[in-house]
């Protein structure tokens, strides 16, 4: 990335060129230097085909709130986990009580407060930015009666970090977040018999369903939203080909933010745990989501979200070939199979043990990753062990 100037600093160090950062030890020597945050112009981020031989330095174009995103890196963390777990959990309370809220004041024929949504998506965007892998963790903390509840405070989450991940300015991941968590607002109007079916839909019945994007837009419209926000709302099941709903949109006309949406959206819901079927692992929800390129989703994004969400996401159960059972607590964007692991049960034996962080990127590490893992399949009490040792 082509760094303009420092913005944060521990120190008093004087940057007097402006030029390319193009390696991780570049990166460190900032950090060590006690620099914490940097201006970059994304217009000017090189890729590894297009990057000059030494660092360039250049007169940078001036910034503007358009293209400059204030971090040395979308991994980048301000607090440990530990730290922000018990914040975002509140957060998360938080959206669950504002989208009840919201149901009630719609089936009233009232229009919705949209300032609450704002400021909990500001809240959002804030936890991620300090440490993601907080709020990244919650969205696997599912409960199987709570989908409709939980999908859109996870899309909403999983939207935060994948705009984090690609740069997008912050004013602009406050409206995608606040568009994912009331993207499904729409399905109040849907009747329950209908919303609450198990398994798949009559082609009568789907055509109901497909209103609730429809319904959406224009809840969110007459609450007195507008842009990047409503068109999430309205256009999340629209398809690159043209075989969405609600509107039948196609190719250009469905924005960046749009597609991200759909990717995030059906992502989330297939991976979710619900009363009628378990849900899949992350690495069968991305196939599923490759299958579908590029006729519904764009190749390029989804790229970019599979490397920002990883194979094994945090919040992931995991098993490692000492038989011990985790939960991963840390990504490790630069080597995905070994992130960090806290460890509570042994496969082989049957029985609980002692909780044990194990960093699989320590040079003295002897484990590996396995494999993904579910509960049901070593009857573990995963909410228990939430509750009592990841939750403050």
């Amino acid at each position: 990335m082509f760094v303009q100037s420092v913005t944060k600093q521990t120190g008093r160090i004087k940057i007097k060129n402006q030029g390319w950062v193009k390696t991780q030890a570049a990166i460190d020597k900032l950090k060590k230097a006690g620099i914490l945050e940097v201006e970059i112009d994304p217009n000017k981020t090189l890729s590894s085909a297009t990057a000059p031989a030494a660092t360039a330095t250049q007169q940078a174009v001036p910034p503007t709130s358009q293209n400059v995103i204030k971090k040395i890196s979308p991994w980048h963390k301000s607090c440990g986990f530990e730290q922000e777990i018990g914040k975002a959990k509140q957060l998360y309370d938080e959206a669950k009580t504002l989208q009840l809220k919201a149901f009630k004041d719609i089936n009233a024929g009232r229009n919705i407060d949209i300032a609450p949504f704002r400021e909990l998506a500001s809240g959002f965007m804030d936890s991620i930015f300090r440490n993601q892998d907080a709020l990244s963790c919650l969205t696997q903390m599912r409960q199987k009666d709570a989908y409709l509840l939980e999908h859109s405070i996870n899309v909403s989450i999983l939207m935060g970090i994948f705009a984090k991940h690609l740069g997008i300015e912050k004013t602009i991941i406050e409206q995608l977040t606040t568009g994912a968590l009331l993207h499904d607002i729409g399905k109040i109007k849907i009747p329950d018999e209908v919303l609450n079916k198990p398994g798949r839909f009559s082609a009568e019945e789907f055509v109901i369903m497909q209103d609730h994007a429809r319904f959406s837009k224009e809840i969110l419209e007459d609450a007195g939203l507008t842009g990047a926000a409503v068109d999430i709302a309205g256009l999340h099941h629209e398809r690159l080909d043209g075989k969405g709903y609600p509107f039948g949109k196609q190719g250009d006309e469905l924005s960046q933010y749009v597609r991200m949406a759909s990717i995030v959206d059906v992502y989330d819901a297939l991976t979710a745990e619900r009363v009628y079927k378990a849900g899949m692992e992350p690495i069968k929800a991305f196939k599923i989501l490759k299958e579908g390129c590029p006729d519904s989703f764009d190749n390029a994004l989804l790229t970019r979200f599979i490397q920002c969400i990883g194979i094994h996401p945090v919040g992931t159960l995991v098993k490692l070939s000492s038989q011990k059972i985790g939960l991963i607590t840390e990504s490790n964007p630069t080597n995905p199979l070994k992130p960090m692991v806290k460890t509570f049960y042994n496969a082989k034996y049957a029985r609980y043990t002692e909780v044990q962080d194990i960093n699989l990127a320590h040079s003295k590490n002897q484990d590996t990753l396995e494999a993904a893992v579910k509960a049901q399949q070593y009857n573990i009490d995963l909410p228990r062990f939430y509750s009592s040792v990841i939750l403050p």
